[in-house]
């Protein structure tokens, strides 16, 4: 049985935002003050918006200042009404879009593997107020687009993915953004690529991405011409030039974080009672969170009872998501919120675990959490 390992000086948080050389990004701010321009889709958000829509396969993606503003603005280009079937196994964000535009988000129960929305959960709650499915990439785990897409055509509905955990992520070669009518980004600063805040969103059609861009813009077509009830969703230059040096590090990050990953996949798969996040073949991951599933057959211990015991190490595992969005008092009075509807989304918002993830993290480091984690699950 291992000792008691001593607890971290400092704290080891779940994620630490990818810091570029701060000379590099100095540079960026010296010609933004030279030009006099800050906002407004200047020099520095072109070349953001072109360096990203290369890197992502992605050429109708549009630059804003945050992801939940992509989200808003996706529901309004893609005139989404009624009621949107959705995941209760996510942040906030994700319904709330849909009550900002006057839409009654309809849970839905997830895949007990990926974690995703089941496709085989939705066609019941198909209603002739149905205009679109809300699903979410957790963790960076793609949803099964061939599945839900099937549903939605036979429906005549859209398919709009919320990628906040998807940056890069590729299935069998193919843009995780290629998928459904359209796919918000975001780039927080907790995310692998980020602009301290921001987002983007990626659409398929030229006709929508013109259309959200005069949104994202308070409709404004010209100088004297005002087209749409928009709002203001875009992103300064100084949130795109951090944006552009933290793209060249991004490669240099993910090698890191495959790094950590392999240390701790090594470490954590057999400890009694956890089980870790599939990882599906075919599969370019995304590298945003390390999630275990704690509490399952052969644990000794529940998911809290390590989530506050790694506090005492120093260690400040999250529990995402909990509790679930049927869960807060602004949904739960909704029919599809019964607890007897959502049997599997219960169950894992009770197990998961993020553990700290990122490139900084070195393999001592990880070796020490996975240290703790162990004593943690067998005293």
């Amino acid at each position: 049985m291992p000792r008691r390992p001593a607890p971290f000086a400092q704290p080891v948080y779940v994620t630490r935002p990818v810091a570029p050389p701060i000379a590099d990004y100095v540079k960026r701010l010296e010609a933004i003050w030279a030009s006099g321009w800050f906002a407004n889709s200047g020099p520095q958000h072109a070349e953001l918006e072109r360096a990203l829509a290369a890197y992502l396969q992605a050429p109708q993606l549009s630059l804003f200042n945050n992801g939940t503003i992509a989200m808003i603005v996706a529901c309004q280009a893609l005139r989404l009404s009624g009621e949107v079937i959705t995941t209760p196994f996510t942040f906030p964000a994700t319904p709330h879009v849909l009550s900002w535009n006057g839409i009654t988000p309809v849970f839905a129960d997830i895949d007990p593997a990926s974690m995703n929305l089941d496709p085989h959960n939705i066609e019941p709650l198909i209603t002739n107020r149905t205009s679109a499915i809300l699903a979410v990439h957790v963790y960076g785990t793609p949803c099964d687009v061939t599945a839900l897409q099937k549903v939605a055509d036979s429906h005549g509905l859209k398919v709009v993915y919320d990628g906040a955990h998807a940056f890069g992520m590729e299935i069998d070669g193919r843009a995780i953004t290629s998928f459904g009518d359209a796919t918000m980004l975001s780039f927080h600063a907790t995310k692998l690529f980020h602009t301290a805040e921001g987002g983007a969103l990626v659409v398929q059609d030229e006709n929508v991405k013109a259309r959200i861009d005069l949104l994202k813009n308070f409709g404004i077509k010209n100088e004297f011409e005002v087209v749409m009830p928009g709002i203001n969703g875009k992103m300064s230059e100084l949130q795109a030039a951090l944006g552009l040096e933290v793209l060249r590090c991004l490669d240099a990050e993910r090698a890191e974080r495959a790094r950590v990953a392999a240390v701790y996949r090594a470490r954590v798969a057999d400890m009694p009672g956890v089980v870790l996040a599939a990882e599906p073949p075919g599969v370019r991951p995304s590298y945003q969170y390390f999630v275990a599933r704690i509490g399952g057959e052969g644990a000794r211990h529940s998911r809290d009872d390590v989530f506050h015991g790694l506090r005492e190490f120093n260690i400040y595992a999250r529990k995402y998501f909990y509790p679930l969005c049927s869960e807060y008092s602004c949904y739960r009075m909704l029919p599809s919120a019964s607890p007897a509807l959502l049997p599997v989304a219960h169950r894992v918002a009770g197990e998961v675990l993020c553990l700290p993830f990122y490139g900084a993290l070195g393999n001592a480091d990880v070796e020490r959490i996975c240290d703790a984690l162990e004593y943690l699950l067998t005293h």
